[in-house]
C-alpha cells in the first residue's frame, strides 16, 4: 500500500490501523492519502480505476465525536422513502479516519468484486461501523440519544457480498472506470431523520 498522512496524527499508528482492517483483501495497489479537509468535519473519496482513497479530516473536530450515518434500514410508503439517522460515536481522530477509510474501501471492494457500485452508501457505513464496534466498542444511538440494537441495522453479510474481491492474488484483466464516490458529514438538526446521502459540515 502506498500510504501517506499529512495530518498531525501519528503516521505509523494510522498506517497499522488501515492495514489491519484491510486484511485479508489485496492492498498492494492501493494508494491512501489522509489529509485535512478544507472545512468539512470529514469526507472521503474513492477512485476505482487508480485504486486511490482519500480521507479528509476537519482540523476543528472535537472528540468524542458523534457522526450521523446511514446505518438504519430505509423505509418507504406510497409517495416517498426515508431513513432515520443513527449516530456512532468515535473516541478520537484515528477512529474517525478509520471509519472514512473503511467506507471508501468497501466502495472499492464492491467494484473489485464485480458488483454494481451505485447506491451502496448504507452498506459502506455498515461495513465501517461494524469494524469499529467490534474493535473499539463504539456506541450507536438514534437521534434522540437512545441505544440502537445492532440487529436492527447489521443484517447483511457484507464480507460475503464482496467475497470475489482479490485477496493477495493479482488482478487479471483489470478494467475499472474512474468513478469518484464521495462522502461528506451529515448535518444534524434538532429533528432526527434524513433522506439524503449528502453530508455537509456539522454545525458547532
Amino acid at each position: 500500500m502506498d500510504f501517506r498522512n499529512s495530518t498531525s496524527l501519528d503516521s505509523e499508528q494510522l498506517r497499522r490501523l488501515v492495514l489491519r482492517f484491510t486484511a485479508p483483501f489485496r492492498h498492494d495497489k492501493l494508494t491512501v492519502r489522509v489529509r485535512y479537509s478544507r472545512g468539512a468535519d470529514f469526507s472521503g473519496t474513492c477512485y476505482y480505476r487508480d485504486a486511490r482513497i482519500f480521507v479528509n479530516l476537519g482540523r476543528h473536530n472535537r472528540y468524542p465525536y458523534a457522526m450521523g450515518t446511514h446505518l438504519a434500514k430505509a423505509r418507504s410508503n406510497a409517495t416517498h422513502w426515508w431513513r432515520e439517522t443513527h449516530l456512532i460515536t468515535v473516541a478520537d481522530a484515528y477512529q474517525l479516519a478509520l471509519f472514512v477509510y473503511l467506507h471508501e474501501l468497501f466502495h472499492y471492494l464492491v467494484k473489485a468484486a464485480g458488483r454494481n457500485p451505485r447506491r451502496k452508501e448504507a452498506m459502506c457505513d455498515r461495513f465501517a461501523a461494524g469494524a469499529l464496534i467490534d474493535a473499539f466498542g463504539c456506541p450507536v444511538r438514534d437521534a434522540m440519544g437512545r441505544p440502537v440494537a445492532r440487529e436492527s441495522w447489521d443484517f447483511q453479510d457484507l464480507r460475503r457480498f464482496v467475497a470475489a474481491a482479490p485477496r493477495h492474488e493479482a488482478l487479471a484483466g483489470e478494467s475499472l472506470r474512474e468513478i469518484p464516490v464521495t462522502i461528506h458529514g451529515i448535518h444534524m438538526p434538532a429533528a432526527a431523520a434524513t433522506t439524503s446521502t449528502d453530508r455537509p459540515k456539522r454545525p458547532q
